[in-house]
């Protein structure tokens, strides 16, 4: 049976997946490695029809975020539902490294703080070397600790597109599959 229909709807239907989820990653995040890493690829054997989609693998923790030791996250799933996130920090917090070089790259630079460790009778004095920048090494590792604590929200950028282009795609494919199957059915019992 000639299914180019059902083929061509099917990655139509990934192609706009991965469009939106671009689109509103680089809304939240801007242009991106990550946004630029998804991809689609529909595959048909004998069984059907399959339709998967790739990306860096650290694109599932920005879209279902992560817990932290103090909050909680969740994501909302592509059926619209609200769940908790299934990554969590427990005892590892983020790599220092990979966030000094994304401090570097932002041009971003810390600072000691005013406030840290300040008693209420304490708070008019002034607190020696404060507001003096600080390493990279420190500010990273500060705010390592931070992503630990808090987590890492999340974006929703994939399960968003998924479910809004999936409701399309159920209203819309048994029709397409129908024009196949007649398709077929002319062609085949033609006198």
């Amino acid at each position: 049976m000639d299914t180019t229909r059902i083929q061509r709807y099917l990655d139509s239907f990934a192609k706009n997946v991965v469009t939106n989820a671009q689109i509103k990653l680089n809304k939240d995040k801007g242009n991106t490695a990550l946004g630029q890493s998804i991809k689609s690829k529909v595959l048909s054997d004998d069984k059907g029809f399959s339709v998967n989609f790739y990306m860096e693998n650290y694109g599932t923790f920005l879209d279902k975020g992560v817990s932290g030791n103090e909050k909680k996250r969740s994501y909302t799933d592509y059926k619209g539902k609200i769940s908790p996130s299934p990554y969590k920090y427990t005892n590892k917090q983020p790599p220092t490294t990979l966030i000094e070089v994304w401090i570097k790259k932002k041009g971003l630079k810390g600072r000691k703080s005013l406030i840290k460790n300040r008693k209420a009778e304490d708070k008019e004095k002034k607190i020696k070397g404060a507001g003096q920048f600080i390493t990279d090494k420190s500010f990273a590792f500060a705010i390592a600790k931070s992503i630990k604590r808090k987590g890492i929200k999340s974006l929703s950028f994939f399960q968003e597109p998924l479910g809004i282009n999936y409701e399309i795609l159920k209203r819309q494919f048994l029709g397409i599959a129908k024009m196949d199957i007649e398709n077929y059915l002319v062609s085949f019992y033609r006198p």
